[in-house]
């Protein structure tokens, strides 16, 4: 098992790809305390995920809202106490935030968009950070998503919380090499979850034609399974992934699952990361 007495953190784990994460962690041996705003899915999910534990693992989950300090801080508290050392921190927990044209959406609802999917990851992994430190190591996943490589009309405040996502994780890989705490984003693909049902509740008029057919196909196609993001972040998770750092991985396009064989190569490159594009890039001379 991968992650056999390893003890871990999931944000935004009661249900989608969290729950996903929680439920493969589980099976690779891993502790998990996981956390959601909702309770009552929070709870419902405990219940079941404890039903998978194998005798003295510990599964645990506590209401949160990454996005407040307080709540964060008692997160990490729980976790002390409860788990002990810990090894592994994964931030799921986002939303999509408002829809529709970027100077007609709510400004309350675009600020709150990035409090949580920015501050919201931002905060677990300053208390990580000074864990990780003590302990000279760790592993911290950030879940990233198309938002941070394509553009998104309509969808401003997603995009632009998720780019800044990668960005803050490949800064905090630079500032974190020497105390072997890798970060890694992940990008899980297009999935069929509660996000996907939004875009097809907000119809083409606010997440505009082209989205919206997109995502129309996707639901009668089916997505990404939720299975292979769970498994890239059990791979980033483990000691096998042992200093692939700074990088934004797709569980379902990268070879993510051989990255640590070309570890050298990675270090001395800006494969998997965010950068700009200058003229020379595509044999251009201006």
């Amino acid at each position: 098992m991968k992650l056999e007495n390893r003890n871990a953190v999931v944000t935004g784990g009661s249900h989608g790809l969290g729950r996903a994460i929680v439920a493969r962690f589980l099976e690779e041996g891993a502790n998990v305390l996981f956390c959601a705003r909702e309770g009552a899915s929070l709870a419902q999910s405990e219940g079941e995920l404890r039903k998978s534990a194998r005798p003295g693992q510990r599964i645990l989950a506590q209401t949160c809202d990454v996005s407040s300090p307080g709540d964060v801080e008692e997160l990490f508290r729980k976790a002390d106490g409860e788990l002990g050392t810990l090894h592994i921190l994964v931030n799921n927990a986002g939303i999509y935030g408002p829809k529709g044209p970027s100077e007609e959406v709510g400004w309350d609802e675009w600020v709150r968009c990035l409090e949580i999917n920015l501050y919201g990851t931002f905060l677990p992994c300053r208390h990580a950070i000074k864990r990780f430190k003590k302990s000279n190591g760790g592993k911290i996943i950030n879940l990233s998503g198309g938002g941070a490589t394509t553009p998104l009309p309509n969808i401003s405040g997603y995009a632009a919380s998720k780019a800044a996502v990668v960005r803050l994780t490949e800064t905090l890989a630079e500032e974190l090499r020497a105390f072997r705490v890798d970060v890694n984003a992940v990008a899980p693909g297009a999935l069929n979850t509660r996000f996907l049902d939004e875009v097809l509740q907000a119809g083409p008029e606010k997440v505009g034609p082209n989205f919206y057919a997109r995502a129309l196909k996707q639901s009668e196609e089916g997505g990404v399974p939720l299975e292979m993001g769970a498994d890239l972040c059990a791979y980033l998770a483990s000691a096998e992934s042992d200093g692939v750092t700074g990088k934004l991985l797709h569980a379902k396009w990268d070879p993510w699952a051989s990255l640590h064989t070309r570890k050298n190569k990675l270090d001395s490159s800006d494969i998997y990361t965010l950068r700009r594009i200058v003229p020379e890039d595509r044999g251009q001379r201006w």
